[in-house]
């Protein structure tokens, strides 16, 4: 049986004829019409390889020659004068952020207690001002494209690695954090923000297929589209003042919204530079930079805010006590909330944990990170009976050796450990310590405020470490927020997630061992929003994942698809998927209906047709419909 197969294919722009043909037991390729001694002058690999070179090429510079487009550009804005290296400044007598004289907010350093600057606080009529401007701008910003949305982050993104050291140097300044502290909780988390919204924002706000109910809405397309919801809120906490103000403006903008940040009077200098980085981006790229507007405001002012019809949604970051007025404020116009309270997260370390000397490094970290002032930070540390004394002999020797100082000290070997924003809650610490100690628990050093030789009207507390703490201790349910290391000891694996569940906070957690069986029931069983296994705190810095608590830490999730949608109208759209089949309402069930009790047989029928669970009843209901 002879066969033969014709074709045409095109290489290297020539057109070859080719044919393969089966003749008896085998095959033969040959050019058509030529003969096969002719088939070497077919394109050389060369001349193939080529082509899919330019091809390539092509695509490439298409793609680049696109992008420039959307590319950041760069901007300048007004660094604070205090931010310049060997600013020193003058030295507050009393420092706080209330006068006696008038209601501004009096800006200083908490490491050294260093006048940094007066602001002036917002009023009711300020707000309304704020919200409408905000409002204006996101009418036209809600037009645009991705692309044009990405352009403005890309510009932000260029500042902010351009501008690091000004940065990091005003976050130092305002919070007390050290410059190490503010690389890692303030630029790397916002960068990775900035890097997964412009990855995979756009995907996540696509409008999304979903299915459509068979048989009965067959003909029926059905989506959800991810639409602005128009102006929101974000009322953001002192501790990481760069990221926390940053971090909801990035997602709302992105969604299309616009947006007004209240940041908290601890850090209101520090937030006057930083929305300007945003505003400024927002001008560089001919966008109305009213779209973004910062709030400074009084605790007696803010209910005007948290209630105000204006905003469609609020990202509340703080504590429980404050949550709670939030809430209640927000009720009066039921204005969505997302709220992420505070956390007494564990970090469980099993027996057969490998490396302890690199744990304790992450547990270090995980502690002391921003002088404790995190709401991820570790706050228990709940050991096996094996590892448990190991911890305690490699802890003592590493915080004994902490170094406590302001980004403002000329000591180039570094410094571990800044300041806490407040003297106010030295005591209600100290109180908790000494009371644990009347309990039964070792105080291994620290515990008390420490008296700068340098900074003496700085606010430090001395980096404590106190061990065989016990769950009914009032130091092991309360959020600390400080430099404290607290060390539990665990029985077992089951009394370990008692313990880590022992509270009524419910933010983060972690888990190192080493039998996967064990990481996976801790990780299972242990009752909060977020864990990581062998690691600190490493879902954050995976923007990928939502963020958030339960129980007593809050609800809702920013970060992730989840947060950018949590911002967003979630519309869903059904539609005809021709045009020449629609809904009809069939004359029985019309208005006004002909036959109660015919009517009541069809949709009876309508019903066990579309969700019968046996094939019986199924034509059943078609009996009924027919009117059988």
């Amino acid at each position: 049986m002879a066969m033969r197969v014709s074709f045409d294919f095109l290489v290297s722009g020539f057109k070859i004829g080719c044919s393969i043909q089966r003749d008896g037991g085998g095959f033969g390729l040959s050019a058509l019409g030529v003969p096969d001694s002719s088939i070497p002058e077919l394109p050389s690999a060369t001349a193939v390889l080529t082509s899919l070179l330019c091809a390539f090429f092509s695509f490439y510079f298409f793609r680049a020659y696109r992008a420039t487009r959307w590319n950041g550009v760069p901007y300048a804005v007004a660094v604070p004068e205090e931010a310049t290296p060997g600013w020193k400044g003058k030295v507050l007598d009393s420092p706080a952020i209330k006068l006696e004289s008038n209601w501004n907010i009096q800006c200083y350093a908490p490491a050294t207690g260093a006048y940094l600057g007066t602001v002036k606080p917002h009023y009711p009529e300020d707000i309304d001002a704020a919200i409408k401007a905000s409002s204006v701008a996101q009418e036209a910003w809600a037009r645009t494209s991705f692309d044009e949305r990405r352009k403005v982050l890309r510009t932000l993104l260029k500042y902010i690695l351009s501008h690091q050291d000004e940065i990091a140097a005003v976050a130092c300044l305002d919070s007390g954090k050290t410059k190490i502290d503010a690389a890692l909780g303030e630029i790397l988390v916002t960068v990775e923000k900035l890097k997964y919204v412009l990855t995979h924002g756009e995907k996540a706000l696509t409008p999304e297929d979903r299915s459509s109910s068979w048989p009965l809405m067959c003909y029926k397309k059905v989506h959800v589209r991810y639409e602005p919801l128009g102006v929101v809120a974000a009322l953001v906490s002192w501790n990481y003042p760069f990221h926390n103000l940053l971090s909801p403006i990035i997602s709302s903008i992105f969604a299309g919204n616009g947006i007004v940040v209240k940041g908290s009077e601890q850090t209101a200098w520090s937030s006057q530079y930083y929305i300007s980085i945003v505003k400024g981006a927002l001008t560089a790229c001919g966008h109305n930079p009213d779209l973004v507007q910062s709030i400074m405001c009084w605790p007696e002012v803010a209910p005007h805010l948290t209630s105000h019809p204006g905003f469609a949604h609020i990202t509340f970051i703080g504590s429980r006590p404050v949550a709670h007025h939030v809430a209640a404020s927000a009720s009066k116009q039921l204005t969505p909330l997302c709220i992420e309270l505070g956390g007494k997260d564990a970090a469980v370390i099993l027996d057969d944990t490998k490396a302890l000397s690199s744990v304790a490094s992450i547990l270090m970290r995980g502690v002391f990170q921003s002088c404790g002032q995190n709401c991820v930070g570790i706050e228990r540390i709940i050991a096996m009976p094996k590892v448990y004394p190991r911890l305690i002999k490699m802890l003592s020797e590493r915080i004994e050796k902490l170094r406590l100082g302001s980004i403002l000290d000329d000591d180039k070997e570094g410094i571990d450990c800044g300041a806490v924003i407040s003297d106010a809650h030295f005591a209600r610490l100290e109180g908790l310590v000494e009371e644990a100690v009347s309990q039964g628990a070792r105080l291994i050093c620290g515990g008390k405020r420490y008296n700068h030789p340098k900074h003496p009207k700085g606010h430090y507390f001395s980096p404590t470490l106190l061990v065989d703490v016990t769950p009914s201790m009032a130091i092991a349910q309360n959020e600390v927020f400080g430099p404290i290391c607290l060390l539990m000891p665990a029985t077992s694996v089951s009394h370990a997630i008692e313990l880590a569940n022992s509270t009524e906070y419910a933010l983060g957690g972690s888990v190192f061992g080493g039998n996967p069986r064990d990481l996976e029931r801790v990780t299972k069983e242990m009752k909060c929003g977020m864990v990581s296994v062998n690691d600190f705190a490493v879902y954050y810095l995976n923007q990928s994942l939502p963020f958030g608590g339960v129980k007593g830490s809050g609800y809702g999730r920013f970060a992730g698809e989840e947060g950018l949608r949590s911002v967003c109208n979630l519309k869903a759209v059904a539609v005809d998927r021709s045009r020449f089949i629609g809904t009809g309402i069939p004359p029985v069930v019309d208005y006004p209906l002909r036959n109660g009790e015919r009517g009541w047989k069809f949709t009876k029928g309508l019903i066990e047709l579309g969700y019968g669970e046996t094939v019986g009843r199924k034509i059943g209901g078609i009996f009924k419909l027919m009117g059988f």
